[in-house]
């Protein structure tokens, strides 16, 4: 668990850093329904908690070391696209690459919750919370996109 947890932090705090909420992204024209800003940490942080007990539930659950190599695999996946947005969105400024990449994401979590589901049926819904929220997230990104295009 704690392997799991300092992983999750370690991709939170590393996208975090990432994350500028600054000049560049305050002015960009959002659609009436974006969260408060406030909002994004509290979803994330609860999100990457759910995530990291799922990990630990599926990995003790799997039945041989190559199935728990593969919980590791798709886990780190998704650690690096989730990173890989906030690069392509705000440090680089293109929420067009973001979308595209965020359409990875989501599959990723969708592939999470099935590749979990097979093990432990707790594991998979603790990670419905993260695909509704990458969900709402890509609505947003693209909304963005459409508000404020071309990049």
């Amino acid at each position: 668990m704690i392997v799991a947890a300092v992983a999750a932090l370690g991709i939170a705090m590393l996208g975090g850093t990432i994350t500028d909420l600054g000049p560049w992204y305050q002015a960009l024209e959002k659609p009436d329904w974006t969260p408060p800003n406030f909002v994004f940490p509290i979803a994330w942080t609860a999100i990457f908690a759910l995530a990291a007990v799922a990990a630990v539930r599926t990995w003790v659950s799997v039945p041989s070391a190559r199935a728990a190599d593969a919980v590791v695999g798709l886990f780190a996946l998704n650690g690096f696209l989730n990173i890989l947005w906030s690069l392509l969105f705000f440090r680089m400024q293109r929420p067009d690459w973001a979308f595209a990449e965020l359409l990875l994401l989501w599959f990723s979590v969708a592939a999470l919750i099935v590749f979990c589901g097979r093990h432990s049926r707790f594991a998979a819904f603790a990670l419905v919370p993260y695909i509704v929220w990458v969900t709402i997230a890509g609505a947003l990104n693209w909304s963005i996109v459409e508000l404020n295009g071309p990049f």
